[in-house]
């Protein structure tokens, strides 16, 4: 049986620029930073195993995949498409004060397409990371 989730993947356009991002800006921490292998036997390339996360969480990793991991050439194109575009929505972050983190997040540089907005749900912003990968940054209510 399924216990919980581990990890997340978020498909990132340059890897280095991610872990800046992700652990400057939003103060995550970096779990796993390991490059992996050369060529492998089926003729594909080694990979970078990058992985942060927030500080209260250290059970939760979220994958900072370059956007040719595991994919053929032409896959990987359009997924960096899809991500430089900012079609790619990646997860809801928590907070327990969304204006307090919206103004936070915005003097470190942090983008946001959407400021803090009272939902059925609760509080929510919305902002982009470096590679334009969105995330909704939600305060829930008592009752969502």
């Amino acid at each position: 049986m399924i216990k919980r989730m581990s990890h997340a993947c978020c498909y990132v356009l340059d890897q280095e620029r991610a872990k800046r991002f992700y652990t400057e800006k939003l103060g995550f921490e970096v779990r796993a930073d390991v490059a992996l292998g050369g060529e492998s036997e089926g003729g594909g390339q080694g990979f970078r195993w990058l992985t942060v996360g927030p500080p209260d969480q250290p059970d939760v990793e979220i994958i900072l995949a370059d956007c040719r991991m595991g994919h053929d050439p032409e896959t990987a194109e359009q997924i960096r498409a899809l991500v430089a575009k900012g079609a790619m929505g990646t997860g809801v972050m928590a907070t327990d004060d969304c204006q307090k983190t919206y103004e936070e997040l915005s003097a470190r540089g942090v983008v946001f397409t959407q400021e803090p907005a009272q939902r059925p749900y609760g509080i929510e912003a919305v902002f982009r990371d470096d590679s334009g990968n969105w995330f909704s940054l939600t305060q829930r209510s008592a009752a969502g």
